[in-house]
């Protein structure tokens, strides 16, 4: 009878963890192309240059256009996020206080994933500040910061294809509801105010989404505008739990795991938009 319910005990949290890893674990992974199952240390995404049409003459040879391929290799990362679970304890506690370690490990895990995009993200070059455009590093996320980035999406030939992302800080997120083209039914509609349904919305041709976890240098918060196809995710593991007895402590060892990578793809692809937050 034990040894069942063991079994059951741990079947349910391996259940557990990865239900909570797919709901909320990641913000960022479905804004990104991403590969599965990968067998290996590493996996190549491949980046295609621009071609460009010409015309022939009758009955000439077709011209072809050259274009440059590239590979960008993505290097994977083991990650692990364990805990006990005393015997005892456990028959003193009902399953709603597994279910919350089990989403606790999950959590941790989806944080991890969107460390390694945000971390790809911070590699790019491009940036919405200059002198000429009168954007400095001493603003916040103003409303000509965020054209100038999308005028740089433009210029760049960055699809405009419903697959364009925006990641703020929540402090930015707040500045977002200052601007009137943002939050303002007149403008984006009753159905695409920012406070409806889940904290995302669609404007400008993408989708803004708020993040707690973006990099941040002394009072610069990194804020990102850039396109699906950019940023690569890769995946040797998908999370798994490993789950067990150690009668020396009388306790269940919890270990998640996962091994997992992102790389930046393609640089004009990314505007990165420094934001001045003071604490």
């Amino acid at each position: 009878m034990t040894q069942s319910i063991d079994q059951a005990f741990i079947k349910q949290f391996e259940a557990e963890v990865h239900e909570a890893y797919q709901r909320q674990g990641s913000k960022l992974r479905p804004t990104v192309r991403s590969k599965s199952n990968v067998k290996g240390a590493s996996t190549v995404f491949q980046r295609v240059g621009r071609g460009v049409a010409t015309s022939k003459s009758r009955n000439g040879v077709v011209p072809v256009m050259n274009l440059t391929y590239s590979a960008v290799e993505c290097f994977l990362q083991d990650h692990y996020a364990g805990e006990w679970i005393d015997k005892l304890d456990d028959l003193k506690t009902n399953i709603n206080e597994l279910q919350v370690l089990a989403n606790a490990g999950a959590y941790a895990l989806g944080r991890k994933t969107d460390e390694l995009i945000i971390s790809a993200l911070d590699s790019a070059t491009q940036e919405a500040v200059g002198t000429q455009s009168g954007q400095t590093d001493n603003d916040g996320l103003t409303r000509s910061k965020i054209l100038l980035a999308f005028e740089m999406m433009g210029e760049a030939d960055v699809p405009d294809d419903g697959q364009r992302y925006a990641i703020v800080g929540w402090k930015q997120w707040s500045e977002l509801l200052t601007i009137s083209e943002f939050a303002n039914s007149a403008f984006v509609g009753e159905d695409d105010l920012p406070w409806k349904g889940s904290q995302a919305k669609r404007w400008l041709g993408a989708t803004w989404i708020p993040h707690s976890g973006l990099t941040q240098v002394g009072e610069l918060r990194f804020c990102y505008f850039y396109h699906r196809t950019s940023v690569a995710h890769a995946s040797a593991q998908e999370i798994v739990t490993d789950v067990t007895w150690h009668g020396d402590r009388a306790a269940h060892f919890v270990n998640s795991m996962m091994s997992q990578g992102a790389v930046l793809v393609d640089d004009s692809g990314v505007v990165r938009m420094r934001c001045r937050e003071v604490a």
